[in-house]
């Protein structure tokens, strides 16, 4: 099963160069003041729309040149693939034209992101000048490599350039041999340079996946030797979390990445550095050439638990990791250099700069990445796909921080989400924003319960969540917690309440949700 897209690449008949671009639509507002004045910049893509499965047989069916070529992944007699096209021709301004000749141009299957079911997208492509119709204003016909400005020298605030453009018409052209993939793998590169792949798991449901972002910048080591960077290398891997049988997946993958790797983890869960690693971990250490840098976002064991196997392999490697995760590393774990960072450091990835941020809130030493060039962010579990992030209170988890890394992130105005789980998110203003209003719309309950005489941790749990599934409340009742430890801080809880009383019940809210 899956959901099937169509993208038309409209050429231009007097400059076969140049492709046609439609404004995207952007999520709806908020109607809140605060949230609807963070606005994500424009983005262009391909003009696309989700095709729909044909009833009965159609007489007049638009033939694809080509088309049978991708009956494996996807069987266009089966779609209405007349109302698809008549609805993106109309969109862009061209009506219903006649004596175009539509050639197939690829199928490409998305990687199995979760929790919802994969997308697959049919590229065809044709040409459409004046005769066909006047263009609306929300299309602009742009070239190749204007397309490739845009997305790797990127201006923060400027127009952007969507998936569809990359994965259809720029993909091809820039992967790199020296980057390869194995084919049991299917991965999505955007933007040009970084690659994401989904790999198994022992994440939380409704997650199966945990991504594996990749950055290979095409441009190569300058041979810098700068200073002012905190470590430097060829390519850099984030979250290598996946599970036992995708480990030799994982070797070839660091196998064919060129000269010095960074490894850089944005937490220490199970799902981000997998324990049972160590093996295979040792392997890929030894085959790795030149000088490790091993990046660690904080301390969790099951981040950590690979560290012995890595300096036995490569003594020469150092430790990069936030002060915090550096002091609870035991020294069995690590016993070499360690080089601390709190955020603000510039790794330099084949002559590209990558900046490291302190992202508290999930964790106390959880981290994010910045690709200067594309303005891409890699957010690790501050935001998910799909659903909101638990936040970790056993490691520092913290609401307040919480708050303040998103209102970091907004800052920042990054052109794309990476997350560790789910697809990428190409609004990102309004994803941090919707994370905020999730977030206060969540406390303002928890607050109004405590109102209305709850006082305990299962008395507020039991309010707040009474239309979730209570086999879920022991996960709901860490956020809980936060939330009450934030409102404190606020000075915002009732003078009656007590949070001596409320602390003392986390222990019976345990054997009452244990009932369940």
């Amino acid at each position: 099963m899956a959901t099937h897209n169509l993208a038309v690449i409209i050429k231009n008949p007097s400059d076969d160069g140049k492709f046609l671009l439609v404004k995207q639509t952007p999520p709806p507002k908020f109607g809140d003041e605060e949230y609807d004045s963070y606005v994500d910049s424009d983005l262009w893509d391909l003009p696309s729309t989700q095709l729909s499965s044909l009833e009965g047989e159609s007489q007049t069916r638009i033939v694809v040149e080509g088309e049978e070529s991708c009956l494996e992944k996807l069987d266009l007699s089966k779609f209405d693939l007349n109302l698809a096209l008549n609805q993106i021709l109309q969109q862009v301004g061209f009506g219903r034209p006649s004596g175009v000749q539509w050639k197939l141009w690829k199928c490409v299957e998305e990687p199995e992101f979760g929790p919802g079911l994969p997308i697959k997208t049919v590229y065809i492509s044709g040409v459409l000048g004046p005769e066909h119709g006047d263009l609306q204003g929300q299309c602009k016909w742009m070239s190749f490599q204007s397309c490739l400005n845009c997305l790797l020298e990127v201006k923060p605030c400027s127009d952007r350039v969507g998936s569809l453009v990359v994965i259809g018409l720029v993909d091809d052209s820039i992967r790199s041999s020296q980057s390869k993939i194995p084919h049991a793998l299917n991965f999505q590169e955007y933007p040009p340079g970084v690659k994401v792949v989904p790999m198994g798991s022992r994440t939380a449901k409704p997650f199966s996946t945990t991504n594996l972002v990749i950055f290979a910048p095409e441009s190569g080591s300058d041979g810098s030797t700068d200073s002012g960077f905190i470590s430097q290398g060829d390519a850099l891997i984030v979250d290598p979390g996946c599970r036992s049988q995708f480990h030799e997946e994982l070797k070839e993958i660091v196998a064919a990445l060129p000269g010095k790797l960074v490894v850089f983890v944005t937490h220490h869960h199970h799902d981000h550095v997998d324990g049972k690693l160590l093996q295979k971990l040792k392997e890929i250490v030894a085959a790795l050439p030149g000088k490790l840098v091993v990046f660690v976002t904080h301390h969790h064991h099951d981040h950590v638990d690979g560290l012995s196997v890595v300096q036995k392999s490569n003594p020469d490697a150092i430790l990069l990791a936030h002060e915090n995760t550096l002091a609870r590393i035991q020294k069995d774990h690590w016993s070499l250099r360690r080089t601390p960072v709190l955020g603000g450091e510039e790794i330099c990835i084949g002559g590209q700069r990558v900046k490291v941020i302190f992202a508290p809130g999930h964790t106390d030493g959880h981290m994010a990445l910045l690709d200067v060039s594309t303005h891409s962010l890699i957010v690790g579990d501050h935001c998910v796909g799909q659903g909101s992030a638990v936040l970790d209170i056993s490691s520092g988890g913290n609401m307040h921080d919480y708050f303040e890394t998103t209102y970091k992130f907004l800052e920042i105005s990054p052109h794309v989400l990476i997350s560790m789980h789910g697809r990428l998110n190409m609004w990102p203003k309004h994803m941090l924003c919707a994370y905020l209003k999730n977030r206060r719309d969540r406390e303002s309950t928890i607050l109004k319960a405590i109102e209305n005489g709850a006082k305990t941790l299962f008395d507020i749990v039991a309010y707040t969540y009474a239309n979730v599934d209570c086999s879920l409340w022991i996960y709901a009742a860490s956020n809980v917690r936060l939330h009450v430890d934030h409102l404190a801080h606020q000075d915002k809880l009732p003078k009656d309440f007590s949070l001596e009383t409320f602390n003392s019940s986390i222990v019976e809210f345990a054997a009452k949700v244990g009932k369940f």
